[in-house]
């Protein structure tokens, strides 16, 4: 039987107090926003708690909201306990001049090649990774694809007619 997500805000709440940055429920869909330097211990104690056993990584992958100064870069973890067949989503958020994440490869084995991928796409350097290199992109490739750094169209273009796309 699922877990109430108040239970779960209530758990999590009083175990992490003020690393607790806001917590919203998006379709029914518990998601916590937490502090960059807890999200470990978090994940940890949701893995090993006794009730909640949210001991499978279902995702985990990199965000860039440019405009958001200062927390310009996040990474999200989708947990998913199996036992309750309960879903949470987490998030931290951080500069993009310091992308410094603690590795999660220690607890899921399937961390290893999520994060390789938040590495390769957004440039998340997780602290205490034991194989980070990329692994979709080429290896000298000096930037970050996914990252909101580029226009989404070429304005030198000529070979366009903006009337067809109702400009």
């Amino acid at each position: 039987m699922p877990i109430p997500n108040q239970t779960l805000i209530e758990a999590i709440t009083a175990k992490f107090g003020e690393s607790i940055l806001k917590t919203e429920e998006p379709y029914n869909f518990l998601t916590i926003t937490t502090k960059r330097e807890k999200i470990i211990e978090l994940i940890t104690y949701l893995y090993e708690h006794k009730e909640f056993q949210f001991q499978f990584l279902t995702d985990l992958c990199g965000i860039h909201h440019p405009d958001n100064k200062g927390q310009e870069l996040g990474v999200i973890y989708h947990l998913h306990s199996l036992v309750t067949n309960t879903r949470l989503r987490l998030k931290i958020f951080f500069p993009i001049t310091d992308p410094q994440v603690p590795t999660l490869t220690k607890l899921f084995a399937a961390a290893d090649w999520m994060e390789r991928e938040t590495y390769d796409f957004y440039g998340v350097v997780f602290t205490g990774h034991p194989n980070l290199i990329r692994i979709l992109n080429i290896e000298d490739m000096d930037y970050f694809p996914l990252r909101k750094e580029f226009p989404l169209e070429d304005p030198t273009r000529r070979d366009k007619h903006d009337e067809y796309f109702g400009r």
